[in-house]
C-alpha cells in the first residue's frame, strides 16, 4: 500500500506531512472550469473527484490516493486562482473588509472505498490599503492562490481573526482527512489537531466537533 496526493501544491504537501503519512505526487491534469449554475460546493467536489479519478486510472489500483480542490466563494461568486495582476487586484479589492467563504472538498479512494468531504470556512478579511494590494501582487504570491491570497502570508497577513479550520483556507482540512484515513484503516492520528495546530499557530476552535463528527457521504460540518 501506497499513498499518492493528486496535488502539485506546497501547501497541501506541507500540510499531508503531519499526518507521518509516506506519499508521492502525482498532480491531476483536470480543467477546472465551473458549470453554469453550479454552487460552490458541488464545484470542489466535483473537481477533487475528478482528480481522483484520473489518478486512479493513472496509477497503480492498490494505491490510497488523496485529491482536494479548494475555491473562495463571495455569496454564489467563485473565485478562482486569478490569471493575471488584474484579475489579483479586483479580487483583492472585492473582499476586503468583508466576510466570504472557503471551500475545500477532501476525496480519498482506496480501491472501492471513496470518500468525499467537503470543509466550508468563514474567513473575515480586514481592511487592507490600495498600497498593501499592489505590494502583494508584486509578491507574486496571489496568483496560484483562490481568491489572490494565502492566509498563512505573514507580511500581507490578509486575516484579522477565524473561528474555523485554518488548515480548510490553506487547502487541505486535515482532520476531515484523518478521520477518513482512519475510516479505511490506514492511519489512526490520535494528536493531528494538536500538530496542525502546532505547525500553523492556531488554536483551532472546531477540530473536536469534526473529529467526532461520523461520515456520511458529501457532507458539509
Amino acid at each position: 500500500m501506497y499513498v499518492i496526493l493528486a496535488s502539485n501544491s506546497p501547501r497541501r504537501r506541507e500540510l499531508l506531512t503531519l499526518l507521518g503519512l509516506d506519499f508521492i505526487i502525482v498532480p491531476a491534469n483536470v480543467d477546472e472550469i465551473t458549470i453554469p449554475g453550479e454552487s460552490a460546493f458541488e464545484y470542489v467536489a466535483r473537481l477533487a473527484s475528478a482528480k481522483a479519478i484520473w489518478v486512479r486510472d493513472h496509477s497503480d489500483s492498490n494505491a490510497v490516493i488523496i485529491a482536494a480542490d479548494t475555491t473562495v466563494a463571495d455569496g454564489d461568486q467563485i473565485l478562482g486562482k486569478p490569471s493575471n495582476d488584474k484579475e489579483a487586484e479586483q479580487m483583492l479589492r472585492q473582499l476586503r473588509g468583508r466576510v466570504h467563504k472557503v471551500y475545500s472538498s477532501v476525496v480519498l479512494s482506496r480501491n472501492d472505498d471513496v470518500i468525499t468531504q467537503v470543509c466550508v470556512t468563514e474567513v473575515p478579511l480586514r481592511c487592507y490599503s490600495d498600497d498593501e494590494i499592489q505590494r502583494y501582487i508584486k509578491t507574486r504570491d496571489p496568483m496560484d492562490k483562490a481568491g489572490a491570497y494565502a492566509i498563512q502570508n505573514a507580511e500581507f497577513h490578509p486575516v484579522e481573526s477565524l473561528h474555523g479550520c485554518y488548515a480548510n483556507v490553506m487547502g487541505l482540512p486535515l482532520c476531515h482527512l484523518s478521520r477518513a484515513l482512519s475510516r479505511v484503516d490506514v492511519i489512526h492520528n490520535s494528536d493531528i489537531a494538536e500538530r496542525c495546530q502546532d505547525k500553523i499557530g492556531y488554536e483551532c476552535p472546531v477540530f473536536s466537533e469534526i473529529l467526532s463528527t461520523p461520515i456520511t457521504g458529501k457532507e458539509q460540518p
